[in-house]
Protein backbone atom coordinates (compact mmCIF):
# COMPACT_ATOMS: atom_id res chain seq x y z
CA UNK A 1 0.00 0.00 0.00
CA UNK A 2 1.69 3.43 -0.74
CA UNK A 3 2.02 6.48 1.78
CA UNK A 4 1.94 3.79 4.49
CA UNK A 5 3.83 5.11 7.34
CA UNK A 6 3.58 2.33 9.64
CA UNK A 7 2.67 -1.54 9.98
CA UNK A 8 2.59 -3.32 13.09
CA UNK A 9 1.51 -7.26 14.83
CA UNK A 10 -0.11 -6.93 17.56
CA UNK A 11 0.81 -9.97 20.26
CA UNK A 12 -2.97 -10.16 21.60
CA UNK A 13 -6.42 -7.92 20.32
CA UNK A 14 -6.73 -5.33 23.29
CA UNK A 15 -3.10 -4.64 22.40
CA UNK A 16 -3.86 -4.32 18.82
CA UNK A 17 -6.76 -1.88 19.42
CA UNK A 18 -4.35 0.35 21.80
CA UNK A 19 -1.94 1.33 18.88
CA UNK A 20 -5.35 1.52 16.59
CA UNK A 21 -6.12 4.18 18.84
CA UNK A 22 -2.91 5.82 19.59
CA UNK A 23 -2.97 6.53 15.86
CA UNK A 24 -6.25 7.10 14.78
CA UNK A 25 -7.28 9.83 17.60
CA UNK A 26 -3.53 11.81 16.77
CA UNK A 27 -4.51 12.08 12.51
CA UNK A 28 -3.28 8.26 11.34
CA UNK A 29 -6.30 6.54 9.42
CA UNK A 30 -5.95 3.30 10.53
CA UNK A 31 -7.35 0.04 10.17
CA UNK A 32 -6.81 -3.27 12.35
CA UNK A 33 -7.32 -6.40 10.77
CA UNK A 34 -7.98 -10.56 12.29
CA UNK A 35 -5.74 -11.94 9.96
CA UNK A 36 -3.87 -11.37 6.67
CA UNK A 37 -6.86 -9.56 5.01
CA UNK A 38 -8.44 -10.44 1.31
CA UNK A 39 -7.06 -8.38 -1.34
CA UNK A 40 -10.57 -7.30 -1.74
CA UNK A 41 -10.64 -6.31 2.36
CA UNK A 42 -7.87 -4.51 1.72
CA UNK A 43 -8.99 -2.13 -0.85
CA UNK A 44 -11.63 -1.40 0.95
CA UNK A 45 -9.01 0.83 3.60
CA UNK A 46 -6.65 1.55 1.05
CA UNK A 47 -6.73 5.41 2.24
CA UNK A 48 -5.53 4.33 5.57
CA UNK A 49 -1.73 5.26 6.58
CA UNK A 50 -0.88 2.63 8.57
CA UNK A 51 -2.56 -0.93 9.22
CA UNK A 52 -2.14 -4.00 11.43
CA UNK A 53 -3.32 -7.47 12.33
CA UNK A 54 -4.35 -8.35 15.77
CA UNK A 55 -2.66 -11.47 16.49
CA UNK A 56 -2.53 -14.05 19.74
CA UNK A 57 1.45 -14.76 20.06
CA UNK A 58 1.34 -13.34 23.60
CA UNK A 59 -0.02 -16.46 24.64
CA UNK A 60 1.77 -18.67 22.41
CA UNK A 61 5.10 -20.62 22.34
CA UNK A 62 8.43 -20.10 20.69
CA UNK A 63 7.50 -22.85 18.12
CA UNK A 64 3.91 -20.95 17.25
CA UNK A 65 5.65 -17.34 16.60
CA UNK A 66 8.14 -19.65 14.55
CA UNK A 67 5.17 -20.99 12.66
CA UNK A 68 2.75 -18.28 12.38
CA UNK A 69 4.98 -14.94 13.09
CA UNK A 70 7.33 -15.48 9.92
CA UNK A 71 4.32 -15.17 7.51
CA UNK A 72 2.82 -12.24 9.06
CA UNK A 73 6.04 -10.15 9.40
CA UNK A 74 6.89 -11.29 5.95
CA UNK A 75 3.03 -9.57 4.60
CA UNK A 76 3.49 -7.00 6.59
CA UNK A 77 7.24 -6.18 5.13
CA UNK A 78 5.83 -6.48 1.63
CA UNK A 79 2.97 -3.37 2.14
CA UNK A 80 6.51 -0.71 2.08
CA UNK A 81 5.87 0.50 5.34
CA UNK A 82 8.58 2.68 7.23
CA UNK A 83 7.95 1.41 10.55
CA UNK A 84 6.98 -2.30 10.90
CA UNK A 85 6.49 -3.08 14.86
CA UNK A 86 5.69 -5.79 16.72
CA UNK A 87 3.56 -4.64 19.78
CA UNK A 88 3.64 -6.01 23.13
CA UNK A 89 1.49 -4.98 26.10
CA UNK A 90 3.51 -2.05 27.86
CA UNK A 91 4.00 -4.36 31.29
CA UNK A 92 6.25 -6.47 29.11
CA UNK A 93 4.79 -9.35 30.93
CA UNK A 94 6.34 -12.25 28.84
CA UNK A 95 8.55 -15.49 29.31
CA UNK A 96 10.67 -17.98 27.70
CA UNK A 97 7.49 -20.05 27.09
CA UNK A 98 5.19 -18.08 26.72
CA UNK A 99 4.51 -14.82 24.68
CA UNK A 100 8.09 -15.11 24.13
CA UNK A 101 9.60 -11.37 23.22
CA UNK A 102 13.25 -12.43 22.76
CA UNK A 103 11.43 -15.05 19.90
CA UNK A 104 9.50 -12.82 18.36
CA UNK A 105 12.27 -9.84 18.05
CA UNK A 106 14.44 -12.68 16.32
CA UNK A 107 12.45 -13.57 13.48
CA UNK A 108 12.03 -9.81 12.81
CA UNK A 109 15.27 -9.23 13.02
CA UNK A 110 16.14 -12.12 10.10
CA UNK A 111 13.08 -11.06 7.85
CA UNK A 112 14.27 -7.37 7.95
CA UNK A 113 18.22 -8.60 7.56
CA UNK A 114 18.30 -5.67 10.20
CA UNK A 115 21.45 -5.31 12.70
CA UNK A 116 19.75 -4.31 15.43
CA UNK A 117 16.39 -3.55 16.60
CA UNK A 118 15.52 -0.77 18.61
CA UNK A 119 12.72 -1.62 21.51
CA UNK A 120 10.51 1.43 23.48
CA UNK A 121 7.94 -0.02 26.30
CA UNK A 122 7.92 3.50 28.24
CA UNK A 123 5.00 4.96 27.16
CA UNK A 124 3.76 8.37 30.00
CA UNK A 125 0.18 8.34 28.52
CA UNK A 126 -0.48 4.76 29.77
CA UNK A 127 1.11 5.37 33.05
CA UNK A 128 4.01 3.67 32.08
CA UNK A 129 8.04 4.40 32.70
CA UNK A 130 11.08 2.87 32.05
CA UNK A 131 14.31 4.71 33.42
CA UNK A 132 17.66 3.22 33.31
CA UNK A 133 16.18 0.16 31.74
CA UNK A 134 13.78 -0.34 34.76
CA UNK A 135 9.96 -1.03 33.82
CA UNK A 136 7.36 1.23 36.25
CA UNK A 137 3.85 0.89 35.59
CA UNK A 138 1.21 2.71 37.63
CA UNK A 139 -1.62 1.24 40.01
CA UNK A 140 -4.77 2.92 41.81
CA UNK A 141 -2.65 6.15 41.70
CA UNK A 142 0.47 5.29 42.49
CA UNK A 143 3.08 4.03 40.87
CA UNK A 144 5.29 0.63 41.31
CA UNK A 145 8.16 -0.65 40.08
CA UNK A 146 7.04 -3.27 37.24
CA UNK A 147 8.47 -6.81 39.64
CA UNK A 148 6.45 -5.21 42.59
CA UNK A 149 3.62 -4.14 41.13
CA UNK A 150 0.06 -5.67 42.83
CA UNK A 151 -0.64 -7.19 39.87
CA UNK A 152 1.44 -7.59 37.64
CA UNK A 153 4.27 -9.17 39.80
CA UNK A 154 1.16 -11.88 40.35
CA UNK A 155 0.37 -12.25 36.59
CA UNK A 156 -1.27 -15.64 36.56
CA UNK A 157 0.45 -16.83 33.52
CA UNK A 158 3.47 -14.43 33.07
CA UNK A 159 4.57 -12.96 36.37
CA UNK A 160 6.83 -10.21 36.31
CA UNK A 161 9.65 -10.61 38.41
CA UNK A 162 12.27 -8.72 36.76
CA UNK A 163 12.02 -4.71 36.09
CA UNK A 164 14.77 -4.52 34.74
CA UNK A 165 13.99 -5.33 31.03
CA UNK A 166 17.70 -5.75 29.29
CA UNK A 167 17.84 -8.77 32.46
CA UNK A 168 14.32 -10.10 31.36
CA UNK A 169 14.92 -9.64 27.40
CA UNK A 170 18.25 -12.22 27.76
CA UNK A 171 15.97 -14.82 29.08
CA UNK A 172 14.36 -15.26 26.13
CA UNK A 173 16.92 -14.30 23.98
CA UNK A 174 20.83 -15.12 23.15
CA UNK A 175 20.84 -11.79 21.45
CA UNK A 176 22.93 -9.20 23.05
CA UNK A 177 20.94 -6.52 25.12
CA UNK A 178 22.23 -2.68 25.26
CA UNK A 179 20.29 0.36 26.75
CA UNK A 180 19.86 3.75 25.22
CA UNK A 181 19.27 5.25 29.05
CA UNK A 182 17.67 8.46 29.94
CA UNK A 183 21.17 10.65 30.22
CA UNK A 184 22.14 9.56 26.56
CA UNK A 185 18.46 9.77 24.96
CA UNK A 186 18.64 13.68 25.72
CA UNK A 187 22.11 14.16 25.36
CA UNK A 188 23.28 16.99 23.20
CA UNK A 189 25.09 14.65 21.13
CA UNK A 190 22.59 11.81 21.39
CA UNK A 191 22.98 10.85 17.61
CA UNK A 192 25.93 10.54 18.06
CA UNK A 193 25.78 8.43 21.02
CA UNK A 194 23.15 5.97 19.01
CA UNK A 195 25.08 5.54 16.13
CA UNK A 196 27.38 3.98 18.33
CA UNK A 197 25.41 2.02 19.82
CA UNK A 198 24.06 0.34 16.97
CA UNK A 199 26.87 0.47 14.67
CA UNK A 200 29.11 -1.34 17.68
CA UNK A 201 26.18 -4.00 18.44
CA UNK A 202 24.19 -7.02 16.57
CA UNK A 203 21.37 -7.15 18.87
CA UNK A 204 18.22 -5.30 20.72
CA UNK A 205 18.75 -1.69 21.82
CA UNK A 206 16.23 -0.51 24.38
CA UNK A 207 15.72 3.27 24.25
CA UNK A 208 13.98 4.50 27.78
CA UNK A 209 10.92 7.07 27.96
CA UNK A 210 9.94 8.52 31.23
CA UNK A 211 8.48 11.78 29.69
CA UNK A 212 7.26 13.43 26.96
CA UNK A 213 10.66 14.90 26.65
CA UNK A 214 12.82 11.63 26.10
CA UNK A 215 9.66 10.16 24.09
CA UNK A 216 9.53 13.13 21.90
CA UNK A 217 13.47 12.18 21.48
CA UNK A 218 13.34 8.35 21.25
CA UNK A 219 11.02 8.65 18.12
CA UNK A 220 13.09 11.19 16.65
CA UNK A 221 15.70 8.45 16.92
CA UNK A 222 13.68 5.73 15.20
CA UNK A 223 12.30 7.41 12.63
CA UNK A 224 15.81 8.87 11.67
CA UNK A 225 17.32 5.33 11.94
CA UNK A 226 14.89 3.24 9.64
CA UNK A 227 15.79 1.34 6.41
CA UNK A 228 14.82 2.39 3.38
CA UNK A 229 12.86 -0.81 2.62
CA UNK A 230 11.35 -0.47 6.22
CA UNK A 231 12.54 -1.07 9.90
CA UNK A 232 11.64 -3.59 12.38
CA UNK A 233 11.29 -2.20 15.82
CA UNK A 234 9.20 -3.94 18.87
CA UNK A 235 7.66 -2.51 22.13
CA UNK A 236 4.27 -1.48 24.07
CA UNK A 237 2.18 1.37 21.54
CA UNK A 238 4.99 4.18 23.50
CA UNK A 239 6.32 2.97 19.87
CA UNK A 240 3.70 4.78 17.86
CA UNK A 241 3.33 7.94 20.87
CA UNK A 242 7.17 8.37 20.54
CA UNK A 243 6.77 8.37 15.99
CA UNK A 244 3.94 11.06 16.17
CA UNK A 245 6.09 13.66 17.58
CA UNK A 246 8.48 12.76 15.07
CA UNK A 247 5.60 12.48 12.12
CA UNK A 248 4.25 15.74 12.86
CA UNK A 249 7.29 17.85 13.21
CA UNK A 250 7.96 16.48 9.72
CA UNK A 251 4.20 17.49 8.64
CA UNK A 252 3.37 13.77 7.71
CA UNK A 253 -0.01 13.76 9.50
CA UNK A 254 -2.51 16.04 9.83
CA UNK A 255 -4.58 17.72 12.70
CA UNK A 256 -6.16 15.49 15.25
CA UNK A 257 -9.90 14.44 14.05
CA UNK A 258 -13.28 15.22 15.80
CA UNK A 259 -14.69 11.90 16.78
CA UNK A 260 -18.45 12.37 17.41
CA UNK A 261 -19.89 10.24 20.84
CA UNK A 262 -22.09 7.70 19.33
CA UNK A 263 -25.02 7.67 22.38
CA UNK A 264 -26.08 5.15 24.48
CA UNK A 265 -27.60 1.98 23.87
CA UNK A 266 -30.37 0.43 26.08
CA UNK A 267 -28.60 -2.98 26.14
CA UNK A 268 -24.89 -3.93 25.98
CA UNK A 269 -23.55 -7.42 26.55
CA UNK A 270 -20.20 -8.21 27.86
CA UNK A 271 -18.67 -11.55 28.39
CA UNK A 272 -15.31 -11.35 30.94
CA UNK A 273 -12.22 -14.06 30.97
CA UNK A 274 -10.36 -11.13 33.28
CA UNK A 275 -9.15 -12.34 36.77
CA UNK A 276 -7.92 -8.63 37.70
CA UNK A 277 -8.64 -6.89 40.15
CA UNK A 278 -9.44 -3.84 38.16
CA UNK A 279 -11.98 -5.70 35.92
CA UNK A 280 -13.59 -6.82 39.25
CA UNK A 281 -14.42 -3.49 40.64
CA UNK A 282 -15.56 -2.48 37.34
CA UNK A 283 -18.29 -5.49 37.05
CA UNK A 284 -19.60 -4.93 41.10
CA UNK A 285 -19.64 -1.37 40.05
CA UNK A 286 -21.69 -1.66 36.64
CA UNK A 287 -24.20 -4.47 39.01
CA UNK A 288 -24.54 -1.65 41.05
CA UNK A 289 -25.31 0.80 38.06
CA UNK A 290 -28.30 -1.73 37.10
CA UNK A 291 -26.31 -4.35 34.92
CA UNK A 292 -26.97 -8.10 35.35
CA UNK A 293 -24.21 -10.07 36.40
CA UNK A 294 -23.95 -13.79 35.20
CA UNK A 295 -21.65 -16.05 36.85
CA UNK A 296 -20.20 -18.65 33.96
CA UNK A 297 -17.92 -21.39 35.67
CA UNK A 298 -14.65 -21.46 33.06
CA UNK A 299 -14.51 -25.22 33.73
CA UNK A 300 -17.56 -26.05 32.47
CA UNK A 301 -17.29 -23.92 29.48
CA UNK A 302 -13.66 -26.44 28.57
CA UNK A 303 -15.34 -29.77 30.03
CA UNK A 304 -16.75 -32.58 28.47
CA UNK A 305 -20.56 -30.87 28.56
CA UNK A 306 -19.07 -27.77 26.94
CA UNK A 307 -21.89 -27.02 24.96
CA UNK A 308 -24.24 -27.51 27.65
CA UNK A 309 -22.46 -24.99 29.63
CA UNK A 310 -22.99 -22.57 26.78
CA UNK A 311 -26.54 -22.90 26.39
CA UNK A 312 -27.26 -22.32 29.84
CA UNK A 313 -25.26 -19.32 29.85
CA UNK A 314 -26.53 -18.07 26.72
CA UNK A 315 -29.94 -18.48 27.95
CA UNK A 316 -29.08 -16.55 31.51
CA UNK A 317 -28.10 -13.71 29.05
CA UNK A 318 -30.68 -14.04 27.00
CA UNK A 319 -33.44 -13.56 29.46
CA UNK A 320 -31.77 -10.29 30.63
CA UNK A 321 -31.00 -8.84 27.60
CA UNK A 322 -35.10 -9.60 27.15
CA UNK A 323 -35.70 -7.78 29.83
CA UNK A 324 -34.23 -4.49 28.73
CA UNK A 325 -31.05 -4.55 31.17
CA UNK A 326 -27.59 -4.72 30.26
CA UNK A 327 -25.81 -7.68 31.26
CA UNK A 328 -22.22 -9.19 32.15
CA UNK A 329 -21.38 -12.81 32.00
CA UNK A 330 -18.51 -13.78 33.91
CA UNK A 331 -15.77 -16.63 34.39
CA UNK A 332 -14.43 -14.59 37.11
CA UNK A 333 -14.42 -11.89 39.94
CA UNK A 334 -11.04 -10.83 40.83
CA UNK A 335 -8.09 -12.53 41.59
CA UNK A 336 -9.94 -14.69 44.46
CA UNK A 337 -12.14 -16.36 41.95
CA UNK A 338 -9.14 -17.51 39.63
CA UNK A 339 -9.47 -21.02 38.68
CA UNK A 340 -6.23 -20.88 36.31
CA UNK A 341 -4.61 -23.73 38.18
CA UNK A 342 -7.39 -26.26 37.16
CA UNK A 343 -7.99 -24.42 33.85
CA UNK A 344 -4.11 -25.41 32.67
CA UNK A 345 -4.72 -28.71 34.13
CA UNK A 346 -6.71 -28.86 30.70
CA UNK A 347 -4.70 -29.06 27.85
CA UNK A 348 -5.28 -26.43 25.45
CA UNK A 349 -8.49 -24.99 28.19
CA UNK A 350 -7.73 -21.44 27.98
CA UNK A 351 -7.47 -20.87 24.27
CA UNK A 352 -10.92 -22.89 24.73
CA UNK A 353 -12.28 -20.78 26.91
CA UNK A 354 -11.56 -17.56 25.08
CA UNK A 355 -13.14 -18.85 22.35
CA UNK A 356 -16.34 -20.63 24.14
CA UNK A 357 -16.69 -16.66 25.54
CA UNK A 358 -16.48 -15.23 21.89
CA UNK A 359 -19.01 -17.90 20.98
CA UNK A 360 -21.58 -17.11 23.55
CA UNK A 361 -21.25 -13.25 23.28
CA UNK A 362 -22.27 -14.07 19.33
CA UNK A 363 -25.24 -15.92 19.96
CA UNK A 364 -26.53 -12.94 22.36
CA UNK A 365 -25.67 -10.66 19.22
CA UNK A 366 -27.41 -12.59 16.91
CA UNK A 367 -30.25 -13.87 18.97
CA UNK A 368 -30.49 -10.12 20.18
CA UNK A 369 -29.62 -7.76 17.42
CA UNK A 370 -27.18 -5.96 19.48
CA UNK A 371 -25.52 -2.85 18.36
CA UNK A 372 -23.01 -2.72 20.78
CA UNK A 373 -20.54 -5.29 23.14
CA UNK A 374 -17.57 -5.98 25.11
CA UNK A 375 -14.92 -8.29 25.53
CA UNK A 376 -12.93 -7.81 28.36
CA UNK A 377 -9.47 -9.58 29.31
CA UNK A 378 -6.46 -9.35 26.95
CA UNK A 379 -5.89 -13.30 26.19
CA UNK A 380 -9.95 -13.46 26.24
CA UNK A 381 -10.48 -10.76 23.45
CA UNK A 382 -7.46 -12.48 21.39
CA UNK A 383 -9.45 -15.62 21.32
CA UNK A 384 -13.29 -14.58 21.57
CA UNK A 385 -13.51 -11.47 19.12
CA UNK A 386 -12.23 -14.24 16.04
CA UNK A 387 -15.75 -16.32 17.01
CA UNK A 388 -17.47 -13.13 16.56
CA UNK A 389 -16.71 -13.33 12.05
CA UNK A 390 -15.25 -10.04 12.19
CA UNK A 391 -12.61 -9.54 9.17
CA UNK A 392 -11.04 -5.95 10.98
CA UNK A 393 -11.50 -2.69 13.12
CA UNK A 394 -11.55 1.04 12.61
CA UNK A 395 -11.76 3.48 15.85
CA UNK A 396 -15.24 4.59 16.80
CA UNK A 397 -14.81 6.29 20.31
CA UNK A 398 -11.11 6.96 21.85
CA UNK A 399 -11.12 7.43 25.49
CA UNK A 400 -8.44 9.72 26.27
CA UNK A 401 -8.85 9.10 30.33
CA UNK A 402 -8.26 5.70 29.90
CA UNK A 403 -6.27 5.31 26.53
CA UNK A 404 -5.96 1.34 25.07
CA UNK A 405 -9.76 0.39 25.36
CA UNK A 406 -11.37 2.57 22.49
CA UNK A 407 -14.80 1.54 20.99
CA UNK A 408 -14.28 0.18 17.65
CA UNK A 409 -16.59 -0.21 14.84
CA UNK A 410 -16.32 -4.12 13.29
CA UNK A 411 -16.23 -4.92 9.36
CA UNK A 412 -16.54 -8.12 7.75
CA UNK A 413 -19.36 -10.20 5.92
CA UNK A 414 -21.38 -11.74 8.79
CA UNK A 415 -24.51 -9.64 8.93
CA UNK A 416 -25.48 -9.34 12.55
CA UNK A 417 -21.51 -8.44 13.61
CA UNK A 418 -20.93 -6.05 10.56
CA UNK A 419 -21.22 -2.61 11.87
CA UNK A 420 -21.42 -4.03 15.68
CA UNK A 421 -19.88 -1.46 18.03
CA UNK A 422 -17.48 -3.46 20.00
CA UNK A 423 -14.61 -2.54 22.89
CA UNK A 424 -11.78 -4.66 24.03
CA UNK A 425 -10.91 -4.07 27.31
CA UNK A 426 -7.45 -5.05 29.13
CA UNK A 427 -7.57 -6.68 32.86
CA UNK A 428 -5.79 -3.46 33.89
CA UNK A 429 -7.78 -0.97 31.76
CA UNK A 430 -10.37 1.58 31.93
CA UNK A 431 -11.99 3.26 35.06
CA UNK A 432 -14.26 2.14 37.70
CA UNK A 433 -17.20 2.87 35.38
CA UNK A 434 -16.02 1.72 32.10
CA UNK A 435 -18.68 -0.53 30.80
CA UNK A 436 -21.73 2.09 32.14
CA UNK A 437 -19.10 4.18 29.35
CA UNK A 438 -19.26 1.84 26.79
CA UNK A 439 -23.12 1.42 27.82
CA UNK A 440 -23.49 5.15 26.90
CA UNK A 441 -21.41 5.67 24.22
CA UNK A 442 -19.03 8.80 26.23
CA UNK A 443 -15.57 9.11 26.10
CA UNK A 444 -15.45 10.59 30.06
Amino acid sequence: MPNLLLSYYGDDFTGSTDVMEALASNGVPTVLFLGIPSAAMLERFKDCRAIGVAGTSRSETPEWMDEHLTPAFAWLKSQGAGICHYKVCSTFDSSPKVGNIGRAIEIGKMLFNQPVVPVIVGAPQLKRYTAFGHLFAAYQGRVFRIDRHPVMSRHPVTPMDEADLTVHLSKQTSLPVSLADLATIVAADADERIDRLVKGDDGILLMDVDSTETQAAAGRQLWRLKNKGGSFVAGSSGVEYALLNAWRDEGLIGPKPDFQQPGKVERLAVVSGSVSPTTERQIRRAVADGFDGIDVDPLELVGEDAERALEKAANAGIASLKEGRSVILHTALGPSADRGGDIDRIPGARHRLGQALGILLRRLIEQEGLGRAVIAGGDTSSHALQELRVDALTTLLPLPQTPGSPLCTAHGNHAPTNGLQIALKGGQVGTDDYFAQIRDGRSS
